[in-house]
């Protein structure tokens, strides 16, 4: 776990080296996009959010890292928010499949209600997971992390 509060894809990139190829591990799980859709660095850009993902998963990749792409959680608690997600997780689910990444879909566990908000069983402020959240979360990625180790 290399996450750091309130950053986006583009920071995540700029750690990517440091945080993660210097560190040699097996695999390396990237969830990336909810800060960016919720404009914590400036104005959301899908095809720069999506941009930096793919450029994380190129750099793992030539480093002979394993990859696992998941989705964004859902989120309605930011303006235009549902629909951005839900674009940005077909445009990142459609990519997995076509460089046979494994994917895991969180957002569909996780989303309720007309308004595609987080389960209000995994949050308290409609963003942020609870341990009832993690919980989720942590079965989902563990069968993905078993089946590619």
């Amino acid at each position: 776990g290399r996450g750091i509060g309130g950053q986006t894809s583009s920071h995540f990139l700029l750690r990517f080296r440091e945080d993660v190829i210097k560190l040699a591990p097996a695999l390396v799980v990237i969830n990336a996009g909810t800060n960016d859709i919720a404009e914590n660095a400036g104005a959301y850009n899908e095809e720069y959010t999506f941009g930096n993902i793919v450029s994380m998963v190129e750099l793992a990749r030539a480093n002979k890292i394993k990859v696992i792409l998941t989705s964004v959680l859902p989120a309605a608690a930011v303006k235009d928010a549902p629909q951005k997600i839900m674009q940005l997780n077909a445009r990142i689910r459609k990519y997995a499949q076509e460089n046979k990444i494994p994917y895991v879909d969180y957002y569909s566990e996780m989303v309720e209600g007309d308004n595609k908000a987080l389960n209000s069983s995994y949050t308290r402020d409609g963003v942020h997971p609870t341990l009832e959240g993690y919980k989720v979360m942590e079965a989902l990625i563990k069968k993905a992390i078993d089946k590619v180790l």
